[in-house]
């Protein structure tokens, strides 16, 4: 009996304005943080991403940090947005209490996950040092490829072949940048030992001279014809070397051989082949 006097003598008209203003102010809190995250991305892309203007930083490493940024500007709205909601619907909430929990729980997730912790430090290491950058080929172990995304718990690469490699952080501890500084393009070409090497090197250093002036500022140093570095079982083996700037070693090495060999044709210089010999034993039959 008294608990339905209870339920009838209820405010449930106070009750129910309370409901809606908190949940108008949850739409507003949500609104306003929605408009805040949008205006610091904005913020962001323009300062870091457009190219108009003079900017602070060049293209790769405005690309590093522009997605660990508005990862972090997510994070601290996304925290900010909890702490008023919980104000709004628990009047008495202490805002230092929480924030006293999350330092204590931060620790004890800190013992408990020294891995993560380590991931996190080696993030900001690598941006610290500036080891790499997106948009940097680099090698990490087992694993090459083209730097997508550098977070702060791990790196993400993606090969040649598509696949991408989530490498944690904490777990780089040697890398191989090769987008730093002038690139070596080596091409290695076998000539046959019963040909001119002297006039093969003359067609070689003509190529040389004709891929360089098409290449023009993604050459460093010219490709230079450095002669015989090997005698093979079946070729003389002659070498070119050339320096570019970063991504471009690749495709000067695949316009060399191509040239060299179309130039060797042209010439009448025999391409190596090997020349394979099968012989057969007849085994008697008593």
């Amino acid at each position: 009996m008294n608990s339905l006097l209870e339920i009838i003598n209820f405010n449930w008209q106070q009750t129910g304005s309370f409901l809606l203003q908190t949940l108008i102010y949850i739409i507003e809190v949500l609104f306003v943080a929605r408009v805040s995250y949008m205006l610091v991305v904005y913020f962001l892309r323009g300062v870091l991403l457009k190219r108009e203007r003079k900017v602070l930083f060049d293209q790769r490493k405005a690309n590093t940090l522009f997605p660990l940024l508005r990862s972090i500007a997510f994070y601290v709205i996304t925290f900010t947005v909890i702490v008023h909601i919980l104000q709004k619907v628990f009047p008495s909430f202490d805002t230092g209490t929480l924030l006293a929990s999350a330092g204590v729980l931060g620790v004890a997730l800190g013992f408990g996950s020294q891995s993560l912790v380590k991931d996190i430090i080696g993030g900001f290491f690598i941006l610290f040092e500036d080891q790499f950058s997106v948009g940097d080929f680099i090698k990490v172990g087992l694993f090459s490829g083209t730097v997508e995304e550098i977070g702060l718990r791990a790196t993400r690469l993606r090969d040649s072949g598509g696949e991408l490699h989530i490498i944690p952080n904490g777990g780089i501890t040697a890398v191989t940048n090769y987008n730093r500084g002038k690139m070596r393009a080596l091409v290695d070409i076998q000539v046959p030992y019963a040909e001119d090497l002297d006039r093969a090197m003359e067609v070689m250093h003509k190529v040389c001279k004709e891929v360089q002036t098409e290449y023009g500022e993604k050459i460093i140093e010219p490709p230079e014809v450095q002669g015989v570095i090997e005698f093979g079982e079946l070729n003389v083996v002659l070498r070119v070397i050339a320096y570019t700037v970063a991504d471009e070693q690749w495709g000067l090495e695949r316009e060399l051989r191509r040239r060299i060999h179309k130039a060797f044709l042209a010439e009448g210089i025999r391409i190596p082949q090997s020349n394979l010999v099968i012989t057969k034993k007849n085994s008697d039959v008593s």
